[in-house]
């Protein structure tokens, strides 16, 4: 099984789906690749450290994620070898072709990523925004082997086909008052992980996310400090998505951009699944539509 999260920032895989891979890493032990991609610089999340600095430690502190949470991890480079520009990223081709490398490269069974918001009314954030985008356009494009050549030029003359993942949208806190799922995982049993990983984004969770104010928290001294409020981002999580458990959940929504599977895999292969809480029969009967079996 090979899964990967492609996001836009630093931390943002922590905070969405860091509980299932690693509920997926404990159901097949030494049977999974886990890659986590993130799409740009991380140069302009800060207040008084500079954009050189914050690249540098913003980067050291997802590879310390990464070794927290046991998954590879990577930073997309364009193909000009730099990686995108953080609070401004575009859908651009040099972006779009750097995807679809990224992915024909690792070919992955899941790939998660932020949704495109439909509603006008919920907020987003404009690099969250230009991945989803960019990988619900390059979806198709997987699986063609000359539509990004002049990027990444290859024999035109060979080809070798590529597996299309099922694309699978994470919750997203800057869409707040549009976020939908289909999936529920309870995550109570690897909190201490996702706890783990997240703490090791100090340069956020300790100075910018309580700097910027738009989380309401007081600085975690410590990493239990840190657990509670955690706890309490999962509580309002499950407030807004109407989901009636105190327990931590991660959502997530299938979507049509890449390869459309049946219920029962997906059953089988997501591990932590709270069938009470999940919206199955409307997502069966989706799926059942997609395939042109209704």
């Amino acid at each position: 099984m090979k899964i990967i999260s492609i996001h836009a920032h630093f931390d943002d895989f922590e905070f969405t789906a860091s509980g299932l891979f690693e509920l997926w890493r404990r159901k097949l032990p030494g049977a999974l690749e886990a890659k986590v991609v993130v799409c740009t610089d991380g140069k302009a999340g800060h207040h008084f450290r500079t954009r050189e600095e914050m690249g540098r430690l913003r980067l050291a502190e997802q590879q310390a994620s990464a070794r927290a949470g046991r998954y590879q991890f990577e930073l997309l480079r364009l193909p000009n070898g730099l990686p995108p520009r953080e609070a401004c990223l575009q859908v651009t081709p040099d972006f779009l072709a750097s995807l679809w490398k990224m992915v024909r490269d690792f070919e992955p069974d899941y790939l998660f990523c932020p949704p495109t918001p439909t509603d006008p009314l919920a907020g987003i954030h404009i690099d969250h925004v230009a991945v989803a985008e960019a990988v619900r356009r390059v979806a198709y494009m997987i699986n063609v082997p000359h539509a990004f050549t002049p990027e990444y030029p290859a024999d035109e003359t060979r080809s070798t086909p590529k597996k299309t993942p099922v694309i699978v949208n994470v919750y997203d806190g800057y869409m707040f008052g549009a976020n939908a799922y289909d999936l529920a995982i309870g995550v109570e049993p690897v909190f201490d992980t996702i706890r783990d990983t997240s703490w090791q984004h100090q340069s956020q969770i300790v100075e910018w996310l309580p700097w910027v104010g738009r989380h309401n928290m007081t600085p975690p001294k410590t990493v239990e400090e840190w657990g509670g409020l955690l706890r309490r981002r999962f509580e309002l999580k499950n407030a807004e998505l109407a989901i009636n458990s105190a327990h931590p959940m991660e959502v997530f929504t299938i979507t049509a951009w890449g390869a459309i599977p049946e219920l029962a895999k997906l059953l089988g292969d997501f591990p932590g699944l709270d069938r009470a809480v999940s919206n199955l029969p409307a997502l069966e009967a989706r799926l059942k539509r997609w395939r042109g079996e209704v």
